[in-house]
């Protein structure tokens, strides 16, 4: 790919974070100020990009890699979590919508605009 997305429209905000919380996986809210980890089918809020003494700096906008399971395609979509950080298509209506702007079949990475 010639071009990057690394950087576009990126904003962040600081949450309380549970344990299970990892960098690069998606989180859910799952109290005030507060997230976790999400699991299988559930709709993300963003994605953690740096964990630290029980907070995570959260990604809600703009560009980011993540893993992905199943089929997505380029353009606009709707995903979810999938188990294991993971994200994937909705099999329905709920989801983020998202812009897949390049797949990597070889590593199921997936650049994504939030």
């Amino acid at each position: 790919m010639n071009v990057s997305f690394q950087g576009f429209d990126e904003q962040l905000a600081t949450f309380e974070a549970a344990s299970t919380v990892k960098p690069g996986v998606p989180v859910k809210m799952s109290g005030n100020g507060q997230v976790t980890l999400c699991g299988a089918a559930d709709v993300p809020c963003g994605v953690a990009v740096q964990v630290r003494d029980g907070y995570a700096s959260v990604q809600l906008r703009g560009y980011v890699r993540m893993t992905y399971t199943g089929s997505l395609s380029l353009g606009r979509q709707l995903i979810v979590a999938d188990s294991g950080g993971k994200i994937k298509a909705s099999a329905n209506t709920s989801g983020i919508s998202v812009l897949v702007t390049d797949l990597d079949s070889s590593t199921s990475t997936a650049g994504i605009i939030l």
